[in-house]
């Protein structure tokens, strides 16, 4: 890491993006890091090979390139120490695996990622693990659920596609008093306008696919963990061999650069077009935890320093008219708006999500839920793509 690392807290957040993880001088004075590719790693003598006495020993091990965006990672987070994976599902279900073994019992938020969910019901269980939902707007009710075997808690906020805001703090006071780890997905924020550490959150994880590499090219995730949980994390990741590959862990140091910038960006073009969208007749509400109207808001302008680019909206749909055909013909509408998985890209996207799958039960029954992510378009002209999309839901 540079030597000028010691004032990295006193720095505001776009120049910290700049200069973390990476010390020019330490490669010969080059902006960027070098693309390290290995596996073999020599060393001078058996001495040295025994002891592990150097610094590099096998590149699943950590090279200077992932080195590199660890160490920038572990400056925005707070952390310990950082481990990256091959995607953000996998860094999600990686902690899990570290940090859970058959008897114990985790509570997860009912609105996590769909596919975490699917780990949890299909891997986990096999494993013996067993898992509750909670609903998302707990708190610190979070109590009356914990058992003699409940060993993690995991959060995500805002949750996956319905948007809810966790009361993270009041959570982690609870889940510490019980002796359980927290684990915190926090794609959607980035460390940038929510720091999961600084709220109690012992082991913090972002989709790295997401807005650190910023254009729709790379999947990685990264996992931070605070001192206390770190050296059972990397242990855990020695254990299953899993790592980041060099040429992205270099893409995604690289979109770390511009990420403030382009937050900026997603986050105004986001609030105007969710306010437009409140204000329509055929829009029954908006999932957006920057609008005064959200549920969550409160909680979201106490805690958080900004939103992103991604939120949904209910569909209105009357009497007797069927969802699907009238989300498709929506989606179908859309020329801008790709149909497509994902976010944190440049580029707009659009599609209807299920929620069915949710065992808490959602109050979101007046009609489909399509979730937007707004990207780098002009938003004169995404709100024109939407009338189109509006258009041919009337026709339907």
């Amino acid at each position: 890491m540079s030597e000028h690392d010691d004032t990295s807290k006193t720095l505001g957040p776009n120049t910290q993006l700049v200069r973390a993880g990476h010390d020019p001088f330490a490669y010969h004075g080059f902006v960027n890091p070098p693309v390290v590719h290995a596996s073999t790693v020599l060393f001078p003598d058996a001495a040295t090979m025994e002891k592990h006495g150097q610094p590099y020993t096998y590149a699943t091990r950590g090279t200077p390139t992932s080195d590199a965006l660890c160490n920038a990672i572990n400056e925005l987070e707070g952390s310990a120490g950082t481990i990256l994976v091959p995607s953000g599902l996998a860094a999600v279900t990686i902690a899990f695996l570290a940090y859970l073994s058959p008897g114990d019992h985790a509570l997860v938020v009912d609105s996590v990622y769909g596919n975490v969910r699917h780990f949890c019901d299909s891997m986990l269980a096999r494993f013996g693990v067993e898992v509750d939902y909670y609903d998302p707007s707990i708190g610190a009710g979070i109590e009356a659920h914990f058992k003699a075997n409940t060993r993690l808690v995991h959060t995500e906020s805002p949750g996956s596609n319905s948007f809810e805001v966790q009361d993270i703090k009041a959570i982690a006071e609870v889940a510490h008093r019980h002796g359980a780890i927290v684990t915190m997905d926090n794609t959607w924020a980035t460390p940038l306008y929510f720091k999961p550490l600084d709220f109690g959150v012992d082991v913090s994880i972002q989709a790295s696919t997401k807005y650190p590499a910023g254009h729709a090219d790379i999947l990685m995730g990264t996992i931070s963990a605070n001192a206390k949980h770190w050296k059972r994390l990397k242990q855990a990741n020695g254990a299953l061999g899993i790592c980041g590959a060099p040429e992205d862990a270099y893409q995604v140091l690289r979109g770390l650069r511009t990420m403030g910038v382009r937050l900026d960006r997603h986050q105004a073009s986001a609030l105007e077009i969710a306010t437009w969208l409140e204000g329509r007749s055929d829009v029954a509400r908006v999932l957006y935890p920057a609008l005064p109207s959200f549920p969550g808001h409160d909680i979201w302008k106490r805690d958080f320093k900004g939103a992103s680019g991604v939120f949904s909206f209910v569909l209105a749909v009357a009497d007797g008219q069927d969802f699907k055909r009238k989300a498709q013909a929506f989606l179908d509408g859309l020329s801008l708006f790709g149909l497509g998985y994902s976010w944190g890209g440049f580029t707009s996207l659009a599609l209807e999500v299920d929620l069915s799958d949710r065992r808490i039960l959602s109050a979101l029954k007046e009609g489909p839920v399509i979730r937007l992510q707004i990207g780098f378009e002009d938003v004169a002209d995404l709100k024109a793509d939407l009338e189109t999309g509006f258009e041919r839901a009337r026709q339907a």
